[in-house]
């Protein structure tokens, strides 16, 4: 190794006394032909970016004699042996610059044109088959366009009855003694969506926390009346009804905080389990359906519920917790069907709170389906924060945010129930 960058390697040279530089060196070009003046055109010069020096200075760092711009001036200045095979590779390839990843192609050069993929014949054949990627209608729309699509489905602006009105009153009552699961929610949200599809829809909510009345923007401090005066007082069921501000062919019933000591007050009333039911009956007016809010519990008030209505609604969160006490719960729907009323059945069994990022929300409802069957409905309730944020403005996910999730999936709960209501009428005066 010397110190202008040569070394010695007797296997490219044949012998030890004539180095070799490590430079790639260029046809018709040497070090000792290097001048002050720039290369004549057409000459294979390197194509480096270093630029010419005029002082005599080449680009690999020698003067005009070949020596070495920073070497002493008694260094001694040794030729460069031209390597043959070197400059046969570079004429080879003097249109492609060598590059240090090329791979040269083994394959040998063809003036045939490559066949083409396959042939219009064959493009015939497989016409009728149809990737599963192609894209729907609804996926070419942009998002924007879908949820606005979405919207004005929910909403119903022209206010058409699009969802079938059963022949008689349907009384729900949405119970489960499990709490958090999202009976009030499921109640408004259900009862909005009917109503908003021209279906006349009565909320009795008969939980002392009086969530769906805050749901419905409906007021319900202390001294309005309430479905407390109905249960204690006999007071007639139209005198304590309010229509629902911005939602047509729906009211509410409000609770206050009386109600919670309303189940103490019906331990010495005659006839305790049946007030709401005789409530329900005597009303004058006409509705399509009849949701009843229940509390979490198995008191009174749930008691009165199961037996005013015809069918039970049972909102089951998809965790662990929800299906521990689900059986104590139809044994209790049992004993009322029993004793207080025997047209009580669970019609309905919703889903709700649905993660379907874990496996356990599939396990859940996996097992709800085969205890079940068909009264699972077959929309589930996803978890989505529109639907958590409507109630602090005194409104239903239907019209705080008509193009979520959470409004399309209770919207499509909604048009379930209708229909297998068509489908199975319920025997009840209207």
């Amino acid at each position: 190794m010397h110190d202008d960058g040569r070394y010695d390697d007797p296997r490219v040279t044949g012998s030890a006394g004539d180095p070799v530089s490590r430079e790639t060196e260029y046809p018709n070009w040497r070090p000792s032909e290097v001048s002050q003046s720039p290369p004549e055109p057409g000459r294979n010069a390197p194509t480096s970016g270093v630029p010419w020096s005029a002082t005599g200075e080449g680009r690999d760092g020698t003067d005009a004699s070949g020596r070495p711009a920073n070497a002493s001036p008694d260094a001694r200045v040794i030729p460069i042996r031209r390597n043959p095979s070197a400059s046969a590779r570079f004429e080879a390839a003097a249109t492609h610059p060598p590059t240090s990843g090329m791979v040269p192609d083994p394959r040998p050069a063809s003036d045939t044109p490559a066949p083409a993929a396959e042939s219009y014949a064959s493009a015939a054949t497989e016409a009728a088959y149809v990737s599963r990627e192609t894209p729907t209608r609804e996926e070419d729309d942009p998002p924007l366009a879908m949820e606005a699509m979405r919207a004005v489905q929910i909403l119903n602006p022209s206010g058409e009855v699009t969802m079938p009105r059963p022949d008689r009153t349907r009384v729900m009552c949405v119970a489960n003694q499990k709490g958090g699961v999202g009976k009030t929610t499921t109640t408004v949200n259900l009862a909005v969506a009917l109503a908003l599809h021209g279906n006349r829809v009565l909320v009795v909510d008969l939980d002392p926390q009086g969530n769906a009345s805050t749901g419905l923007n409906v007021p319900h401090h202390t001294g309005v009346p309430d479905v407390y005066d109905c249960l204690i007082n006999s007071v007639p069921l139209e005198d304590v009804t309010q229509a629902v501000e911005g939602i047509p062919n729906l009211w509410c019933v409000p609770a206050t905080i009386d109600l919670a000591g309303a189940e103490i007050e019906l331990v010495s009333v005659v006839a305790r389990e049946s007030r709401l039911d005789r409530a329900i009956t005597a009303y004058p007016g006409h509705f399509d359906y009849v949701f009843i809010d229940c509390p979490p519990s198995l008191g009174l008030l749930t008691v009165n519920a199961l037996v005013a209505a015809q069918e039970v609604l049972i909102p089951i969160q998809c965790e662990y917790y929800a299906l521990e006490g689900l059986n104590q719960l139809i044994n209790n729907i049992n004993l009322v069907r029993q004793h207080l009323n025997p047209r009580l059945e669970v019609s309905t069994i919703l889903l709700t709170m649905y993660d379907r990022r874990t496996r356990l929300a599939d396990a859940v409802e996996q097992d709800v389906r085969n205890h079940f069957g068909d009264k699972v409905l077959q929309a589930v309730i996803p978890r989505n924060v529109r639907v958590s944020e409507a109630p602090s403005y005194g409104q239903s996910v239907m019209t705080y945010d008509p193009g979520s999730r959470g409004a399309t999936s209770y919207f499509e709960a909604a048009q379930e129930i209708a229909e297998r209501g068509v489908k199975e009428p319920v025997s009840r005066n209207a």
